[in-house]
């Protein structure tokens, strides 16, 4: 084999391989919208212990954020404090988790934080009785990707320092 068919051979090779990875990452979804990257924060709690929520401005005005920044969103398939959303569902929309009586910073009413129990007996926080959770597809403090989505078998909308969904639309 001369070394021209050789080098071809090899950026044929290569060329195949790239492909072949954006197939496998574009299957990596639950097809809920949260992709590869919701895949991979179905293993990472959104609380490593206690969690704190805050108010942080957005494109939306002032919503609740976790400690990290990170948008809290409802879902309006809960019925009460009780969560409607686990499984492949808590992979793209985590739960805000805690290990102990959840905290209230800036802008929050600590009267309206409470939790709830999972159905895998983790502790979930709620805000005015609404199980509060992130989205996966949120990669940055203060970005709203699942503002307004309808996933999972209804839609899910951030919260005002009131406790009420933002609706935007």
């Amino acid at each position: 084999m001369s070394t021209r068919s050789r080098r071809t051979s090899i950026v044929i090779l290569a060329a195949g391989l790239v492909a072949l990875a954006v197939v496998i990452a574009g299957c990596g979804g639950s097809g809920g919208g949260g992709g590869a990257y919701g895949a991979a924060r179905a293993t990472t709690p959104s609380s490593g212990g206690k969690a704190s929520v805050k108010l942080a401005s957005t494109k939306l005005g002032s919503v609740l954020v976790d400690a990290k920044g990170r948008t809290l969103y409802l879902f309006e398939a809960d019925k009460g404090p009780m969560s409607a959303c686990s499984g492949a569902c808590a992979s793209v929309w985590p739960p805000l988790t805690t290990t102990g009586k959840p905290t209230a910073s800036h802008g929050v009413t600590a009267s309206k934080l409470g939790t709830t129990k999972r159905s895998d007996g983790a502790s979930e926080v709620t805000y005015n009785g609404h199980p509060l959770y992130t989205y996966a597809g949120d990669s940055a403090p203060g970005q709203t990707s699942g503002q307004g989505l309808d996933d999972y078998g209804a839609e899910w909308y951030a919260l005002s320092a009131g406790g009420d969904k933002i609706d935007n639309g």
